[in-house]
């Protein structure tokens, strides 16, 4: 089962930079791969979201269940329905100096496993790609400014 573990420095607060992952309906607006994301059902502190992404050219969808913790700033997401057999992670947000250490992990299983070999490896960099062109989204984003987190 591949795992991906990428993380950016963010010049920013912690706690803005958290309630800007927490808005993932605004994901499509300046994340390229993420074409769409739809709260399906928020209580308490979860949501059940379904997403489709297009990874070059190949539209990706599921729904996941996210738990947000706002005390240890961290976001679980897990796929309960969807594409991959397995797809699970969580972002982390952590205070350094005055900037903000983000992690995003993906843990996932693509079902097939006489192909795993072949296509593990090709999917992990796609995921590993598609990770930091999130995090660097997010870093633009609240860089620049443009933070209209609602």
């Amino acid at each position: 089962m591949p795992y991906v573990e990428s993380s950016i420095i963010i010049n920013g607060d912690p706690d803005e930079i958290y309630e800007l992952a927490k808005d993932m309906e605004s994901y499509p607006q300046f994340m390229k791969d993420v074409v769409s994301v739809d709260v399906i059902k928020r209580e308490n502190n979860q949501t059940i979201t379904a997403w489709v992404t297009d990874i070059d050219g190949r539209k990706l969808a599921w729904k996941e269940r996210d738990t947000f913790n706002q005390q240890k700033k961290k976001i679980h997401y897990e796929q309960i329905e969807g594409d991959l057999k397995k797809f699970t992670g969580e972002w982390r947000f952590v205070k350094e100096a005055k900037k903000t250490k983000v992690t995003l992990t993906v843990d996932f299983e693509f079902g097939i496993p006489m192909l795993a070999p072949i296509l593990n490896p090709i999917l992990k960099k796609k995921v590993e790609a598609n990770s930091k062109s999130m995090l660097e989204a997010m870093k633009d984003k609240m860089e620049k400014g443009e933070i209209a987190v609602s």
